[in-house]
């Protein structure tokens, strides 16, 4: 991985709360690279605004995960912990959230967040490589993305390599833009996104088969994968 695209992963990969880009736009500074929001508990808080529900329908997305008590989660790319919250409250303090970040102020503010709910909560907070979530081997019933497949830069190896962290029976899913008009203006080009089949096509090569894909939502995919035998 280049040092360019290590500055722009690190910085990127923290929306996968759901808004792509909540600062101006990458046209209209001129360029077209995410770039890290200067004031980042601002930028946490817009994550977390009651109008992104709209679109981005959490408690249904949770929902259809058919999450149980007990149950372990990795949110990968945790962000302000927009899903992370969710999950925690689904699997309850049986279970266990993994809340995954490549900031360590994401991860702090997280944890704040769930702190706040003032509910028995069973959590770890990762600081992740660009290339590795740092997750135990056989450790996850799911390995959760919103909004961060397309900043991945090797996916293929990447959901190879983090194979041996799913339980038996594990899923992984991605919830991401699409890559028309349909995604709606997400701060930056198109061209960075990537396409459902794409994503289907890559996941074929890193070892899995697509067990149920979802059209609810307006404007991203909702892919569920899991491992091929």
């Amino acid at each position: 991985m280049t040092v360019r695209c290590l500055v722009f992963f690190v910085y990127a990969i923290v929306l996968c709360a759901g808004l792509a880009c909540p600062w101006p736009s990458a046209a209209q500074h001129g360029h077209s690279e995410h770039r890290r929001p200067t004031d980042l508990k601002q930028y946490l808080e817009q994550l977390d605004r009651p109008e992104r529900d709209k679109y981005q329908k959490p408690d249904q997305i949770v929902g259809e995960l058919g999450l149980k008590a007990g149950m372990a989660v990795a949110d990968v790319g945790s962000g302000s912990g927009y899903f992370t919250r969710r999950f925690v409250k689904a699997v309850t303090d049986a279970g266990k959230v993994y809340a995954i970040d490549v900031e360590q102020e994401m991860l702090t503010y997280t944890k704040t967040s769930i702190e706040r709910l003032h509910i028995p909560y069973t959590a770890e907070f990762i600081l992740a490589r660009l290339d590795d979530p740092k997750l135990p081997p056989d450790s996850v019933d799911l390995i959760f993305l919103c909004n961060v497949y397309h900043h991945l830069e090797d996916r293929a190896q990447y959901f190879s390599n983090v194979k041996p962290a799913l339980k038996a029976g594990g899923r992984i899913v991605i919830v991401d833009f699409y890559h028309d008009e349909r995604s709606g203006d997400v701060g930056f080009p198109r061209r960075h996104l990537v396409a459902r089949e794409t994503a289907i096509t890559e996941m074929g090569k890193a070892g899995y088969r697509l067990l149920r894909k979802h059209a609810f939502l307006p404007r991203q995919y909702f892919l569920e994968f899991v491992p091929v035998p």
